[in-house]
């Protein structure tokens, strides 16, 4: 039997979500999903043909390529976006019926103002969702806080809980985003495996 979102506190949704970290993305059916963002944007998506859904959680909009720098592509809005929308296709969602909600890009650490990244990142977003042909029917960008958001897959639904910005929030959300750029850096183990 499927579970009455509707008659559910955010709360509880909260509880019962699944954490996405910067650089990653989920898509499910059921079970919510949650994130906390400062400069970084939370994109989901969902076909409400299939009650299926997913986010995703980018840091940057675009990876360089080409740089000589071992670093992961999936700190990047470009990949982000690509991959959730292939992974809710992958799972039977429809492209044309594909909707968005999108949050974040908060200037939370003053240093990092002056980059702009948050605006970056919101407009990579509103772009990229454009010239991909899916509507945007909720967004909440900008501005000085950090955000929770909760997302529910079946539903559509998206709970975005805007956040004064305190040291330790702010304390959180880098400490966050550093432990996920150093495990780029880090060389993965040899495999044994041989291609051919």
């Amino acid at each position: 039997m499927a579970t009455d979102w509707t008659t559910i506190p955010a709360r509880e949704i909260e509880r019962m979500s699944s954490n996405i970290s910067p650089g990653g993305w989920l898509v499910e059916r059921e079970r919510p999903m949650s994130t906390l963002l400062g400069s970084c944007v939370a994109v989901c998506m969902f076909d409400p043909g299939v009650q299926l859904g997913g986010m995703n959680h980018f840091m940057l909009p675009t990876m360089k390529r080409g740089s000589g720098d071992d670093v992961d592509s999936v700190l990047s809005g470009d990949y982000a976006m690509e991959v959730l929308l292939n992974g809710l296709i992958g799972r039977g969602a429809l492209r044309q019926r594909i909707r968005a909600k999108a949050f974040g890009a908060g200037t939370i650490i003053s240093s990092l103002a002056a980059t702009g990244i948050g605006q970056r990142n919101a407009e990579f977003a509103r772009d990229w969702l454009e010239r991909e042909k899916i509507p945007l029917l909720a967004s909440d960008f900008l501005g000085p806080w950090s955000r929770k958001i909760l997302f529910v897959p079946a539903t559509g639904d998206a709970y975005c809980r805007r956040m004064p910005t305190t040291l330790a929030t702010a304390q959180e959300i880098a400490r966050e985003e550093a432990v996920y750029a150093e495990s780029l850096l880090r060389k993965p183990p040899a495999s044994n495996v041989e291609l051919f």
